[in-house]
């Protein structure tokens, strides 16, 4: 999977894995552009947004958050870790 590099990014949608509709989730957390998410935590992201919701919201926006921010942090990311599924919660 090729990716655009974060410092040629512009828009939330250049990041892998994020469509519309995360962008717009992570627009109304404040984020405009991908290098906003540099250094974020995604598990504050993730529980800012079900508050804002009033509701529970499914957690592979929270997997898809984990990838954004791998993204816009990783100077050289590795594609393995640009696909959003590889982000999931592990059992222990």
């Amino acid at each position: 999977m090729k990716s655009i590099p974060i410092a040629q990014a512009q828009s939330l949608t250049d990041i892998p894995g994020v469509g519309p509709s995360i962008a717009q989730d992570l627009q109304s957390l404040g984020y405009e552009k991908p290098l906003d998410l540099q250094g974020q935590d995604p598990e504050i992201m993730y529980k800012r947004l079900m508050a804002a919701c009033g509701t529970y919201v499914d957690r592979c926006v929270l997997y898809v958050f984990r990838c954004a921010v791998y993204y816009a942090s990783t100077t050289n990311p590795e594609p393995d870790k640009l696909l959003w599924w590889n982000w999931k919660d592990t059992a222990n």
